[in-house]
């Protein structure tokens, strides 16, 4: 496709926007728009709850608990801002967390789907958070141009959140969405990402009132162009709308997206192996599937209101829906199975087409009160969330190709058909109080959470020729936390104990005695201590976790399943943010994980590493303000991931690899505006490898060498 045509539809639809929006906005008349304010050079004012030059936040939403220092939270928490998200040149949240050590991107680059594994433990896209209620983001590939904070949560959080709609126990990954500043803005970045890939996007941000109560964010994207995946061509567009009011009691927000995203002309490689004789990585940029496509569009809907009814009490409600429908090659990319030593493989094409419907509320009280010299913070909390899934597939006829020169094939073509497969439902209760004593250098946090599952699925079980049986379980989910501040501020320690939640299984291999038996859910343990100490301007975390996860697991004696398995994760976290010394900064940390099968079926697997998950993950990303010229920044960035096993039965290892990012950004003063430019190279070395692991097939590695500019413009 003709780039041109690609930028100067993104130029015709930010333009427009921008005039709309100038009209819109114009609150000061040309007098005194031509009296501009003090330039301020750097590309945001940083202030003390903040580190790294405003890419991290000191504090971090946690769940039903709210907004709370780092320092006061039981559990290893990163809240990464839009400041971040900028300097990274990211527009995804896979890409954000490039610098996330216990975080991996499970899948290929330049695909719709995005999964990850966190703390060893598999989470879908759709089960982030937004604002710390699940359901309500988008179904596929999350943009970040429309968010203020991505915050990661590591470990099991059923007791703060709930269950999430798949029943990940690793960790969570929250988004909270942009509000107006203080200060107006109005912004435009114009971009660029090898091979041919432009975009443009406007944010702009006012308030109004006689006490700047009134509040809205408007973020519009238009972007397209060719990928580094050869053939393959990409087009986004972003609306989103942020309205707020902060009054003396009552606070009111309301979000609207949509988002329209498509990938035509190939999707990246995911394969499994025919043996432990495994072939070196191919070239991420080869096209093994050249007719294939994904597109997705996601519209949401999101509305908070909090009321102060005593000084010391709050009540608040959130209310949101989305909607999503998306066909083409969807999560799991161009599929090939048994790949020989020499690249030889049999392809398929898979095209899906799956709507989804998600209605999500949640309310409660938050208030403090205290006992005798015991502060108490006290949260009674409830959610619902409901969704209906429909999904069609198609699958076409497999034919030979080879993963370093792939043969043309008969793709699938679009599923005429999308019947509803599923309706779940989600509602919980809980209820969490916060001790603490001395100023809150001693803290107890108590809390228990009532959840129940109810799920019905539409297929038809081929052992009764009716439909599976409905889903309806409970469960009681509790949580305990400590935070010791015996001196003082800067050095926290902490424990917790917290149980996850997931689905129990259903039992469908029909030559079992107990098929169609529906299981309880699974509940995750997950037992850590950790401490955390702050310098001011540098924060570091350091923590001891294990998780244990119940799985299915057949007695081949009796014939009969049990939820008796289990995997076992136990791993140590060190995560670093700040400045090392005045204009040099960190961000990043290593993980070490020994995630192990200790029940399996027969004990065929016992203690063996679990697939797709490796022992040691490093990030580093460094920050260098040159002395002689302050406003010029250079960055640097390695990613490593350690070897890890493609299947179950440990004989099939993927190699260690290790990437590196450069890039640079300099602020400065053009016709009396603050202008920011910034470049970078993904990829440096551009480095072959084979990216992560899901349901036993492999994905090539992230984004070949990748070339990115922007100039960010505030008027």
């Amino acid at each position: 496709m003709n780039t041109s045509i690609h930028f100067k539809k993104a130029i015709l639809s930010i333009s427009i926007t921008l005039l709309l929006t100038q009209n819109i906005f114009a609150g000061e008349n040309t007098q005194s728009a031509q009296q501009l304010p003090t330039i301020i050079v750097k590309a945001e004012a940083t202030d003390n709850t903040t580190l790294s030059n405003g890419q991290v936040t000191k504090k971090s939403q946690v769940g039903m608990l709210g907004d709370k220092d780092t320092m006061d939270i039981p559990f290893n928490v990163t809240s990464y801002t839009a400041q971040y998200i900028q300097d990274q040149q990211v527009t995804s949240i896979a890409k954000a967390l490039k610098n996330e050590p216990s975080v991996r991107s499970v899948f290929s680059g330049n695909g719709l789907g995005e999964y990850f594994n966190i703390r060893g433990f598999y989470t879908q896209s759709h089960e982030m958070a937004w604002n710390g209620l699940f359901g309500l983001v988008p179904h596929n590939r999350i943009p970040t141009e429309f968010l203020e904070r991505v915050e990661v949560f590591r470990g099991t959080s059923a007791l703060l959140n709930g269950m999430s709609l798949g029943g990940a126990v690793g960790g969570v990954i929250n988004v909270v969405p942009k509000r107006a500043g203080e200060q107006d803005l109005t912004r435009v970045t114009a971009t660029y990402t090898s091979d041919s890939n432009l975009g443009l996007h406007l944010d702009v941000g006012r308030r109004f009132g006689d006490e700047k109560q009134f509040g809205i964010r408007v973020n519009a994207l238009k972007s397209g162009g060719d990928t580094v995946l050869d053939g393959q061509e990409e087009d986004r567009a972003l609306g989103s709308i942020a309205l707020d009011y902060k009054g003396d009691r009552l606070r009111a927000s309301l979000d609207l997206y949509d988002i329209n995203e498509k990938v035509d002309g190939g999707m990246p490689l995911m394969v499994s192996f025919a043996s432990a004789d495994i072939p070196k990585a191919p070239d991420s940029k080869i096209n093994t599937q050249p007719g294939s496509y994904a597109h997705t569009k996601a519209k949401g809907l999101i509305a908070n209101v909090q009321y102060d009814f005593l000084n010391d009490w709050t009540a608040y409600a959130t209310v949101g829906t989305k909607k999503q429908k998306s066909h083409g090659v969807i999560a799991n990319n161009a599929l090939g199975m048994a790949a020989q030593p020499n690249g030889d493989y049999t392809a398929i094409s898979r095209m899906n087409a799956n709507d989804t419907d998600v209605n999500a509320v949640e309310t409660g009280v938050r208030g403090t009160f205290t006992t005798g010299q015991i502060k108490h913070q006290l949260v009674l909390s409830g959610n619902t969330i409901d969704q209906n899934t429909y999904m069609g597939l198609s699958v076409g006829s497999p034919w030979q190709s080879n993963i370093y020169n792939p043969k043309p094939g008969t793709n699938a073509v679009r599923p005429a058909n999308v019947p509803k497969i599923s309706e779940t439902k989600l509602s919980s209760v809980a209820l969490a109080d916060t001790l603490s004593v001395l100023q809150d250098k001693y803290q107890l946090i108590l809390g228990l959470r009532e959840q129940r599952v109810e799920s019905q699925s539409f297929s038809i079980n081929p052992a009764t020729n009716a439909l599976n049986p409905a889903y309806k379980e409970s469960a009681l989910t509790p949580a305990v936390g400590v935070v010791l501040k015996p001196w003082g501020n800067h050095l926290s320690l902490y424990a917790n104990y917290i149980e996850g939640l997931s689905q129990g299984d259903t039992v469908s291999d029909t030559t079992a005695a107990n098929v169609n038996t529906v299981f309880k859910p699974y509940k995750s343990k997950q037992f850590e201590i950790g401490t955390k100490w702050d310098l001011g301007n540098f924060r570091n975390t350091l923590s001891f976790y294990q998780i244990t996860k119940p799985s299915l697991i057949k007695n081949t004696t009796t014939n009969i399943y049990s939820d008796d398995g289990e995997q076992r994760n136990r791993g140590v976290e060190w995560t670093t943010v700040g400045d090392l010394v005045d204009h040099l900064r960190l961000l990043g940390g290593v993980s070490y994980l020994d995630a192990k099968y200790t029940k399996t079926a027969g004990g065929v697997y016992q203690g063996n590493d679990v697939m797709g998950i490796p022992h040691w993950q490093s990030n580093l990303g460094v920050e260098w303000d040159l002395p002689v010229q302050p406003n010029l920044t250079l960055t640097a960035n390695s990613v490593y991931t350690g070897s890890m096993y493609a299947d179950n039965a440990n004989t099939q290892k993927l190699p260690d690899w290790i990437i590196f990012d450069l890039g640079a950004r300099y602020a400065t003063v053009i016709a009396q505006r603050n202008v920011v430019f910034r470049g970078g190279i993904d990829n440096v070395f551009d480095k072959k490898h084979w990216a992560g692991v899901w349901n036993g097939y492999v994905g090539v590695g992230g984004d070949p060498r990748t070339y990115k500019l922007s100039m960010q413009i505030d008027f």
